[in-house]
């Protein structure tokens, strides 16, 4: 089921790229506030680091971690969230 592995990075204001920390991650992954069945299939290994299955479509992950991290507070206006798959 989780066959990807997912890179999770903060982009701070200069650019530089910073792995999330797994409590970041977990926090997102245990809510499940999107009250989407897709994200069910992801989970937290590490710092900076997510497995997920196929079915999870990673620009709406994006877009759906970075409104959670924003609203918890762990991104700042000019930060961002990037997620690439792991080859």
């Amino acid at each position: 089921m989780f066959v990807r592995k997912l890179s999770i990075q903060r982009v701070d204001a200069t650019g530089e790229r910073h792995p999330c920390p797994i409590r970041w991650i977990d926090n997102f992954a245990m809510r499940n506030f999107t009250n989407d069945a897709v994200f069910d299939d992801t989970l937290p290994i590490a710092d900076g680091l997510l497995e997920a299955g196929h079915r999870v479509p990673i620009a709406r992950l994006q877009h759906a971690m970075e409104d959670w991290f924003r609203r918890k507070g762990y991104l700042k206006p000019d930060e961002r969230l990037e997620i690439t798959e792991l080859k």
